[in-house]
């Protein structure tokens, strides 16, 4: 038999958290498995780093962090992997269907997005699903995203194509970088060296076949990855 997926919830609302155990747990025998729970973003972090879930069902309006909710999570989480030795794959799972909370998120890095009135079959099928790698959204908002990209579906799929070839650590280093911050101020903010920033540098450049900093910055502002 597999071993379940293991699930971290996220959400500031104690109720609304137990209600998602409850409605999940009758998935318990095919495979998915609650293993931590946050009510902010600070908790959130240490848990899933602890943890190493395989899906983090993650609120977009959290307290705590930056201010910034699901996605200061996010930028806390990304890079971080399961116990499978799999990039720990995050789904939003709120109330909101704003473009602006849909498009933070994802550009921060989550799989998915999907409201609260999504039921408890559909939902145990997204975690699967963002399990196995794929990208889901509700129904609604699938044709949203494209919009609110602001581009064709064609368009998208190359964008995301030259995305995936960064892991998610160099898309990290990407983003600092094309922001203007040194080498230094990286390995800071990241948590490693300098020499393993420059590594990452070399082989983001090498991997969009870029030539500098500043066509890199270009590239990313044009994405609006910054």
């Amino acid at each position: 038999m597999s071993q379940p997926i293991r699930v971290v919830l996220v959400d500031d609302h104690r109720m609304f958290r137990s209600g998602v155990r409850s409605e999940l747990a009758e998935e318990a025998a095919d495979g998915i498995e609650i293993v931590g729970e946050a009510p902010d973003v600070e908790t959130a972090v240490s848990v899933i780093k602890a943890e190493q879930p395989d899906v983090v069902l993650l609120d977009v309006h959290l307290p705590g962090g930056l201010g910034h909710g699901g996605v200061d999570v996010l930028r806390g989480c990304v890079a971080q992997e399961s116990q499978r030795g799999e990039p720990i794959r995050f789904l939003a799972l709120s109330v909101s269907d704003a473009a602006e909370d849909v498009i933070a998120v994802i550009r921060a890095g989550a799989r998915g997005y999907v409201t609260k009135t999504i039921n408890s079959t559909d939902l145990a099928t997204a975690i699967r699903r963002v399990a196995e790698g794929d990208a889901v959204f509700s129904p609604r908002l699938a044709g949203f995203v494209l919009d609110a990209f602001g581009a064709a579906a064609g368009e998208i799929a190359e964008v995301d194509e030259e995305l995936d070839r960064l892991s998610a650590r160099e898309r990290e280093v990407m983003r600092l970088i094309a922001r203007g911050y040194q080498y230094k101020e990286v390995a800071k903010e990241l948590f490693i060296s300098i020499k393993t920033v420059e590594t990452h540098v070399s082989s983001v450049l090498r991997k969009l076949q870029l030539s500098s900093r500043h066509e890199l910055t270009t590239w990313a502002m044009g994405r609006k990855l910054i």
